[in-house]
């Protein structure tokens, strides 16, 4: 081999070098003479011309690293594992029940569960054929001889492996290691060799090497278009060219065999376009962010003069009154303080979608198909009770899921049925079965929003900015069998019962039969037959039955998995005329990943709510598909932006993004009354605090619509972390170990936890992980995929261009049986799940604390607010459950104050800021305390014809209106930098005062009874149905039902409203009446009225609907304070009750 090195600036002409490479792979210099002396050897025969890579010279991949087709047996397999439900959990095998059908109707998509192909040829079998995600029958043989699983397998076990068609031996009869038959138990998979997850990682970070090292050379010419300058290439990255092999330098330009290679930076790109990012921060306008700031400051010194001048000057003649009120008045500020310094640091931010899909999804060097180079994402949706959440509204956030703009192959859906409800299971199916038809509609005429229910209902013009002919014929059929598709939901539990009941009886029978032949002439016990629940192939249903039994109830039954639709395949499949009702020929038809979970609930184990549901499904996603990043939803709240996955992912893949734990979305809603008469929206909270959070360490977790990076969520720290120094940690800062981080491995250095110092090995992380090796190996594989793209010098901790383009690995029956065992009711004893792995157990609101818990390990968080709502869902509208779902978050927030989970505590890497922020999280609800005798302190001060100062001077005035004046004005800043308006604010403030003097004094009065007597909270679900009246869309703002949390704000109503009208009689009928104290009382007495009014308007509900307990309760108070009154103050000249007012 020769190549030719020339040395600028030295006067020596260019040299040439010949060289040999030996079988170790190493390169030997030969002489001129050598190789004249050898040129007839056997060397010379076997001598290989290297020709370096260079911009025009782009040598391919090697052999090894090209992925082969998956043999037959393995799809088979897949297919295999897609039509059946595996059940198991503890103290119990995991079995694989083979389904000839999911639902009543014919399954119609080939990645559809229960889809078969043709009918098997073997004499005598009724069975199908398996079919691949293309709806293609799998044919072992050449001969096309269509066998079904099972016969095959009967061929290769007992039939030497010969095709029953040509009779010729099978030429691949490579069995599945653990193919087992259906209905028996499934073995675990080996512990030996190299694992899936292994191989996985080992074909992503080595299988595309060589691209990657030539990427930065070949993405010139695909970017600029032009040929590239080879003289300025050759001298300014040293390389060298010509025939043979070219000599490379030792400062990296070159390849090697040696791992230093893959730490060593590439050449510098030339000729290339600038690095774009994907992300960008819209500061506020200085005009708007300098007066808000500003007057934040004055309005802080200007309560604490305030302050200082009421403490100063009392009021002698009622210090009572006085003291009351100051000690309120201190709380307000410093819960004004708490909630108004976070605001201090607004930011918005923008994505750019077109430098995405430039990066990750255009053809380059390293990437020549154009394949999607971006990461995948399971997405959960959490659903309890079929009857409180309707499986209509939780099949259409599946529908929209699944018709998302995103990568098909890169996407999976995870449904968590905790209820294990045969409805939910039946209607994911039907919502399957529908979008065969709906994703490829909506594909193909970019339909928005991709939620059949809310497209259909929308009040605008369907058919503006449609352009193709067709579109009013296919939105007519999609209609049509939309309609079709909302009756067969509807039907659901009838047709449940009635096929139970056919079967039951069926049952019933054969035992009586049975019975009587044994019984012979003796008599008749009556028999005890379990009335079990039956699904559509004629099977017990694994889960909760209809009437309970055991083993089969809400609280006791087995873990359930379904993959309701298999992965698809990696090439885009597009659909035929004749198969299909539209014509989809031009459209891609593949459906996401669909999966059905149940886990195991058994009587004696604390299944700890939602967050045991949501670590359940990612223990199980890890295994089955394992995406980096993971969107979890409400089952009521749908994708409204089909491309928000995209702008959360900017984020994600965007420099320093591998530091971001969670992107989280606003909550929007429909169904709201044009009034929002309880402040439903929350307008305030998402686009005033959120945005404020933003500019901090990031925005807290709410629940929904947030997309987490998995390796945050198992409790790792940030690549880059580092310690705040502010308040409480100036002092007691921490001193950080760094020996530990720099003597660990590389690929092991992003997996750090905060607790361990040490090296953190994958092979310890069973002890924190649970004892399954597929979840502990697959947790290095999402670090390395969640990782930013490396292709600027800044970017830390990236991967190589290309790396995820790599195909999925086929389910096996052994993937799914670990995953059952991951889902199990044993499965996180002594381990960290729920302490300090996955979402964290021991709070009503574990979405709060979980983020608090990342923050506090030094991650960061991001609010993304698009153009297009990104999500949106439902949200109660009626009095009853909006004050029963505020009660929730604030008793979260009690609990959270009382744990360790206190921003008092909180750990050097959290902001001075953001610990204020979540400090004010958990102190909120105590304002109720001070807000109730607050509210109170009016009617007192008309009672008793005192007021809270001695008199009402100019210096109060004065204060008072500089305090109402900055607010008004901050209010108004607030509306302008955050886009909400001024009627949002006000019934934001009115909502504050009817949640403060309701729920938050009952949270806090079961917070203490949890923390000093152990009795534990209990919550229901919120209901997400419609109300009765189909005539009336918000027929829900009607529906009063009662509850102890009105008692409070109607006292306070009653009492103020008495109040006002003994001040004015005592004023008028007085020799001297004090009209200043009568104006103090009465203007804050409407002050308390005002912020009541939503929930007084409330209580009336429509004409003559106010629930009788109303009037009750309201006449029993106003007696009583009346009574109380007249027996405390009675009128002058007569101390008996009554005064001297006497019957004729």
């Amino acid at each position: 081999m020769a190549g030719r090195s020339s040395q600028p600036g030295k006067g020596v002409g260019p040299t040439v070098t010949f060289t040999r490479r030996t079988s170790s792979g190493r390169y030997v210099n030969l002489s001129r003479d050598s190789i004249d002396s050898d040129i007839n050897s056997v060397d010379f025969h076997e001598y290989t011309v290297h020709i370096p890579p260079t911009p025009d010279n782009q040598p391919m991949e090697p052999v090894s690293t090209r992925l082969e087709q998956p043999p037959v047996s393995q799809r088979v397999e897949e297919q295999y594992v897609s039509s059946s439900l595996f059940t198991g959990g503890f103290n119990s095998v995991t079995r694989a029940h083979l389904m000839d059908k999911v639902i009543e109707s014919e399954s119609s998509h080939p990645q559809m569960a229960g889809k078969k192909g043709s009918s098997c040829a073997v004499q005598g079998c009724d069975g199908k054929v398996m079919s691949d995600g293309r709806g293609k029958d799998i044919l072992p043989c050449e001969c096309d001889f269509k066998i079904c699983r099972d016969c095959f397998l009967d061929s290769v076990k007992t039939g030497d492996g010969i095709c029953p068609g040509c009779k010729e031996p099978y030429k691949s009869t490579d069995l599945p290691e653990n193919s087992v038959e259906p209905g028996q138990p499934l073995p675990l998979p080996p512990t030996g060799g190299m694992s899936k997850m292994e191989r996985r990682l080992s074909l992503m970070k080595s299988g595309n090497r060589s691209s990657v090292i030539r990427s930065q050379s070949g993405l010139m010419r695909s970017q600029t278009g032009t040929d590239l300058d080879h003289n300025r290439w050759l001298f300014e990255t040293k390389g060298t060219y010509g025939y043979g092999n070219a000599i490379w330098t030792k400062d990296g330009g070159g390849f090697s065999d040696d791992k230093s290679d893959e730490s060593s930076e590439p050449p510098e790109l030339l000729n290339s376009k600038p690095w774009r990012p994907l992300t960008r921060k819209l500061k506020i306008p200085a005009a708007i962010i300098s007066p808000y700031r500003l007057l934040i400051f004055v309005r802080m010194a200007v309560l604490g003069l305030f302050l200082a001048w009421r403490v100063r000057n009392p009021n002698r003649d009622a210090r009572w009154l006085w003291l009351m009120s100051i000690i309120c008045e201190i709380w307000f500020a410093f819960s004004w303080l708490l909630d108004q310094l976070p605001k201090l640091c607004p930011v918005n931010r923008a994505t750019d979608l077109n430098v995405l899909k430039e990066k990750f999804e255009t053809p380059s060097p390293m990437n020549p198909l154009g394949k999607s180079d971006l990461p995948g994402v399971d997405i959960f949706v959490s659903t309890a009770d079929p009857e409180k959440e309707p499986p209509l509204v939780t099949a259409n956030t599946i529908l929209s899921i699944l018709a998302a703009d995103y990568p098909v192959e890169k996407l999976s859906c995870y449904v968590s049925d905790d209820g294990g409800a045969l409805l939910t299971f039946e209607a994911m199916a039907e919502a399957a079965s529908f979008a065969n038809l709906w994703v490829p509609f909506c594909r193909k005429h970019d339909i928005e929003p991709r939620n059949p229910e809310s497209y259909f209902s929308l009040k605008r013009d369907p058919f503006k900015n449609k352009v193709r002919p067709d579109f009013v014929k296919d939105r007519r059929r999609v209609k049509r069998e939309y309609d079709e598709f909302k009756v067969r939901i509807n039907g659901l539990p009838d047709s449940i019962r009635r096929r139970s009941d056919a079967y039951n009886a069926r049952e019933e029978i054969k035992a009586m039969k049975i019975q009587r032949q044994n019984a012979e002439d003796d008599l008749l016990e009556p028999l005890k037959v379990s009335r079990a629940t039956w699904m559509a192939d004629g099977t017990h249903w694994p889960g909760t039955w209809t009437v309970p039994g055991r083993e089969h109830s809400k609280g006791d039954h087995a873990g359930i998995i379904q993959v309701m639709l298999k992965p698809p395949s990696d090439e885009s499949l597009h659909g035929t005329a004749e198969g299909s009702p539209l014509d989809f020929t031009e459209v891609d038809i593949r459906l996401p990943l669909l999966v059905y979970v149940s886990r195991e609930k058994r009587p004696g184990y604390d299944h700890n709510k939602k967050a045991g549901a949501m670590n359940a499904l990612v223990r199980a996603s890890a295994i089955m598909s394992n995406g980096p990043f993971i969107l979890n939803l409400d089952c009521d709240h749908y994708i409204y932006n089909s491309q928000a996955i995209r702008e959360g992912m900017c984020f994600m893949m965007d420099r320093g993004g591998d530091r971001i734990c969670y992107v989280q979305f606003p909550q929007r809603f429909e169904g709201i009354d044009p009034s929002d008469r309880y402040a439903n929206h929350n307008t305030v909270f998402f686009d005033v605090n959120m945005r404020a959070l933003d500019g901090l360490q990031g925005p807290v977790y709410v629940g929904t619509g947030c997309l987490f990076r998995r390796t945050a969520l198992y409790g790792f720290d940030p690549p880059r972390s580092k310690e705040h120094s502010g308040f409480c940690s100036c002092c007691f800062a921490r001193r950080k170990k760094i020996s530990s981080v720099t003597s660990t491995p590389e690929e092991h250095r992003a997996l750090r936890m905060q607790d361990d110092e040490e090296d953190m090995n994958p092979s310890l992380f069973s002890k924190r992980f649970g004892n399954s090796s597929f979840l502990v190996e697959s947790i290095p594989v999402a670090e390395f995929q969640g990782r930013p793209l490396a292709d600027h010098p800044a970017v830390k901790n990236g991967r190589p261009p290309g790396a995820l383009t790599i195909p999925r690995e086929l389910l096996d029956a052994t993937t799914v049986a670990e995953a059952i065992s991951v889902i199990s009711c044993w499965y996180e004893d002594k381990t960290d799940w729920g302490n300090r792995v996955g979402w964290i157990y021991g709070s009503v609101t574990e979405d709060v604390v979980t983020g608090y818990r990342m923050h506090n390990r030094g991650w960061k968080s991001i609010y993304c607010v698009t153009k297009r709502d990104a999500f949106r869902g439902t949200a109660p509208i009626n009095l009853t459950d909006r004050l029963h779902q505020v009660l929730r978050w604030a008793t979260g927030s009690v609990e959270i104050f009382f744990s360790r989970n206190n921003a008092f505590l909180a750990s050097p890497r959290m902001k001075f800021l953001q610990r204020v922020a979540y400090l004010n999280v958990g102190i909120y609800p105590f304002t109720s305390l001070f807000l109730i005798v607050y509210c109170f302190l009016p009617a007192l001060s008309l009672f008793s014809g005192q007021f809270i100062v001695q008199s009402l001077n100019v210096a109060f005035l004065t204060y008072l209106l500089v305090i109402s004046l900055t607010l008004c004005v901050l209010a108004m800043l607030e509306v302008k930098w955050s886009g909400i308006n001024l009627e949002e604010w006000w019934r934001n403030e009115q909502f504050w005062l009817i949640g403060g003097t309701s729920a938050h004094l009952a949270a806090v009065l079961q917070g203490l009874l949890k923390v000093v007597a152990g009795v534990e909270i209990s919550f229901t679900l919120t209901s997400k149905s419609a109300g009765d009246d189909i005539d009336d869309e918000f027929a829900d703002l009607y529906i009063l039902k009662w509850t102890s949390l009105m008692i409070p704000p109607i006292t306070i109503i009653i009492v103020n409203l008495i109040a006002v009208a003994v001040g004015f009689s005592r004023t008028i009928y007085s020799a001297i009446p004090q009209w200043s104290r009568l104006i103090g009382g009465v203007f804050f007495s409407f002050w308390v009225l005002a912020h009541l009014y939503p929930f007084a308007k409330g209580l009336m509900g429509r004409r003559g609907r106010t629930p009788t307990i109303v009037y009750v309760w309201s006449g029993l108070i106003a007696i009583t304070i009346s009574l109380l009154w007249v027996a405390i103050s009675p009128p002058a000249g007569n101390t008996q009750i009554g005064g001297s007012f006497q019957f004729p």
